[in-house]
């Protein structure tokens, strides 16, 4: 079973979001650290980025991924799927709760 977190997010750096969620996903013992930045130009000049990365547990297991998008209008999406049974439901709730206490006041309800 995964377990699936979609936040949207005002205001932030699509790549501030990435590092704040990879040292939240290193302090629950997963590795999110080869990721792939890409950056596109829009028509109006502006640009969007994109961050997607592989998650893996201590032992190398390949548990979940992690998508981070950034719009030119300034929003940031971000989806984050985690297999229940690498990574367990106690962790996937404790890392939940870290994302929404650091980035939750940036969230767009």
């Amino acid at each position: 079973m995964a377990a699936r977190v979609k936040k949207t997010y005002r205001g932030l750096n699509p790549e501030m979001v990435y590092d704040e969620v990879r040292d939240l996903l290193a302090r629950h013992g997963l590795d999110a650290t080869a990721a792939q930045l890409q950056t596109y130009s829009i028509q109006s000049g502006a640009t969007q980025s994109r961050v997607t990365v592989s998650i893996r547990t201590a032992d190398g297991a390949e548990c979940g991924s992690l998508h981070v998008l950034g719009s030119a209008g300034g929003d940031v999406q971000l989806s984050l799927d985690l297999r229940e049974e690498l990574v367990g439901a106690d962790a996937i709730a404790a890392l939940q709760d870290d994302i929404d206490f650091m980035l939750g006041p940036y969230e767009v309800k």
